[in-house]
């Protein structure tokens, strides 16, 4: 019977097919994996029962029969022995197979919610970045005429002294110009090259580590399996570097020493960005700083957001852009005491 669905065993996603008394027939390896059931041991069995009767399963499976149409359940509980329910999504499609007339999809609802936070945070960033980069060209604009009146009238003073609130201008009028620059400067395109990721971590542990002397350690968990990446070497080594030394500023103005761990791990079967890959990097920036503040915590990839006095804001939008220009997803879990930063790009 399985072998009339040998194209259903390569599919990342899990899917199980019923008779017309919805009762499993089959379940590729994907439906294993995600229900912790082997496929052997679900075919013969009630499908409703699997979740507890669920009504809205229950009448998604009677329309599918009676309309021959397709329905969906948008959250369903499957029950594990000796474990908490299983939240799923389950959309049941009507297939032509004499006896087995329906393909019951199943996804878990945190993937889902994953996907449409990952597709918001790219919506919005290329909205920010664009509103940021109109408001630069605003203020970029009379920055030449406000530093080149500072310095006629610089040349015109005749007491010392006051040159130095001539100075005050030049100065933040450069430091604005710089800013400006920043944001406005196109990024290049990545540059692709075979590179271990170990590497460009390993370059980002030297450099904050010889700007933080003292009160920082910085451990490694590293998965040695992992293959190459095909990447920007600069652009992973710039996006990781502001990523690392956000965490260390944030522990040293706490005033005290902390932890910051580089943790690798290999994943399977990932959707990024609604695209999927057989195996993807999943690297962890993990701190016991104070937190990321809980009212930035939303929007702390948006350009000019930053919990640090003093800070630009820029650093964490940047990292974000160039795991993005990677077809990779960043995101930010951030409690008193622990803040763990992922970074999840595409090995295949």
């Amino acid at each position: 019977m399985a072998a009339n669905f040998a194209g259903l065993e390569f599919l990342a996603t899990a899917v199980v097919v019923l008779d017309e008394h919805a009762a499993v027939r089959f379940a590729n390896p994907a439906a294993e994996n995600l229900l912790g059931v082997a496929a052997r041991n679900l075919v013969g069995q009630a499908f409703l029962p699997l979740f507890e009767g669920d009504a809205a399963l229950e009448k998604a499976l009677t329309d599918a029969f009676v309309t021959h149409w397709d329905y969906s359940a948008q959250n369903v509980s499957y029950l594990r022995p000796g474990r908490e329910p299983l939240p799923l999504a389950c959309v049941l499609t009507r297939i032509d197979v004499p006896g087995m007339p329906l393909l019951a999809e199943l996804r878990p609802i945190e993937q889902q919610l994953r996907q449409a936070r990952e597709e918001r945070l790219v919506g919005e960033q290329q909205a920010n970045r664009e509103l940021i980069r109109n408001l630069a060209h605003e203020i970029k604009n009379p920055l030449g005429g406000l530093r080149g009146s500072a310095q006629l009238l610089e040349s015109e003073l005749d007491r010392p002294d006051l040159r130095e609130y001539t100075q005050v201008i030049i100065q933040e009028a450069d430091r604005l110009q710089t800013l400006m620059d920043r944001l406005l400067t196109p990024h290049r395109r990545p540059r692709i090259r075979p590179l271990g990721i170990h590497e460009v971590l390993e370059r980002v542990r030297s450099l904050v580590l010889a700007e933080f002397a003292t009160g920082i350690v910085i451990e490694c968990d590293y998965d040695p399996s992992l293959p190459d990446l095909e990447g920007d070497k600069e652009q992973l080594i710039q996006a990781v570097l502001n990523v690392v030394r956000n965490a260390a500023q944030a522990i040293a103005g706490s005033g005290g020493a902390g932890g910051i761990t580089l943790r690798t791990r290999a994943l399977r079967q990932v959707t990024l960005l609604k695209q999927r890959h057989r195996l993807a990097l999943e690297l962890q920036v993990i701190d016991d700083g104070p937190g990321v503040p809980e009212d930035i915590r939303e929007k702390i990839f948006n350009p000019l957001v930053s919990g640090r006095d003093g800070g630009s804001g820029l650093g964490l939008s940047l990292a974000q852009t160039f795991v993005h220009y990677h077809r990779g997803v960043i995101e930010c879990d951030s409690r008193p005491g622990r803040t763990v930063f992922r970074i999840v790009l595409p090995l295949t």
